[in-house]
């Protein structure tokens, strides 16, 4: 068997918090089987054995669904994670907990029937970004960068359709890194700050702040710590364009227009293929003859 797989199609999924979302994707096309798709919640916490047992099921009703044969698994994982050999390191993020230490890559290929070489991972706001790349919002592109704007701030770079890791959620930033200011958990501790109130997401936040001062003026600060904290990276890689994914963005109009008035020599753009970028970005490892050491680098 080759390393690399000569495969049309690829089962594919993408790891959240308290859910799974799987599908088969065509990697010729770049395109996902729509009729494919499986979502399937799961308790995150729950003991190993359920959660493998939640993303089987998800892929025993994906590959159902889909009538093709499938030549792979690309799955798109938070970290910490060896992305190269498939084993978790998640541990104290309050999800995932029981796969710590677990060969993630050797189990499934044993209930697929797949080898281990057609088994691949990739941190998740690497394939979300990727997937922009192959078939959204950087499509035929040679040079962009990418941002993943939720629970944590990821981000990627792509050049010549090979994109990595940048980990500049872990770059200082102020007192602390950049995931502590440019993240959910930012905006929530924010308005606690300013009103005493907690608040259960961003998107509670962003229906406020149509008649909260208090509300619009932490989107303005969330812009003006991202433009202050990008301008480095931007400077460094000049990117045609930088793509903005996640929860967060779509909350856009409260922080996108200033973002783009301090970064104007940036071209800020939107996602424009929601979950089903990081399903095609986690697929397209099968695209590339890549080095996982390289798509890992980290931005220093």
């Amino acid at each position: 068997m080759s390393e690399f797989t000569n495969g049309q199609y690829i089962l594919t999924a993408d790891i959240g918090g308290s859910h799974i979302t799987a599908a088969v994707c065509n990697i010729t096309t770049d395109t996902i089987i729509n009729e494919s798709l499986t979502r399937v919640e799961l308790n995150s916490k729950g003991s190993a054995e359920s959660i493998l047992r939640s993303w089987q099921n998800a892929f025993d009703t994906t590959l159902g669904r889909s009538g093709v044969q499938v030549s792979g698994l690309g799955m798109a994982m938070p970290g910490p994670f060896d992305y190269e050999n498939g084993i978790s390191y998640i541990k104290g993020f309050d999800k995932y907990d029981a796969l710590y230490g677990m060969d993630v890559k050797q189990y499934f290929a044993n209930r697929l029937n797949l080898y281990p070489t057609e088994i691949r991972f990739r941190n998740d706001a690497e394939a979300t970004i990727a997937g922009e790349v192959l078939a959204g919002a950087g499509k035929g592109l040679d040079n962009v960068m990418g941002v993943t704007l939720g629970t944590g701030f990821g981000s990627a770079f792509c050049i010549n359709q090979v994109t990595r890791d940048l980990n500049l959620g872990s770059v200082p930033y102020k007192t602390s890194i950049a995931d502590d200011h440019l993240s959910t958990r930012w905006f929530l501790k924010r308005y606690t700050e300013l009103t005493g109130v907690i608040l259960s997401g961003v998107k509670q936040l962003a229906i406020l702040a149509q008649t909260s001062e208090q509300g619009r003026q932490i989107f303005a600060e969330f812009a003006l710590n991202m433009s202050d904290f990008l301008v480095d990276p931007l400077n460094r890689f000049k990117p045609e364009k930088l793509i903005l994914c996640g929860n967060i963005a779509r909350s856009h109009p409260l922080f996108l227009p200033l973002l783009r008035s301090r970064l104007s020599d940036t071209n800020i753009v939107l996602a424009e293929l929601g979950e089903q970028a990081a399903l095609i970005g986690a697929a397209g490892l099968f695209k590339q003859t890549i080095s996982r050491k390289r798509a890992c680098t980290t931005y220093k």
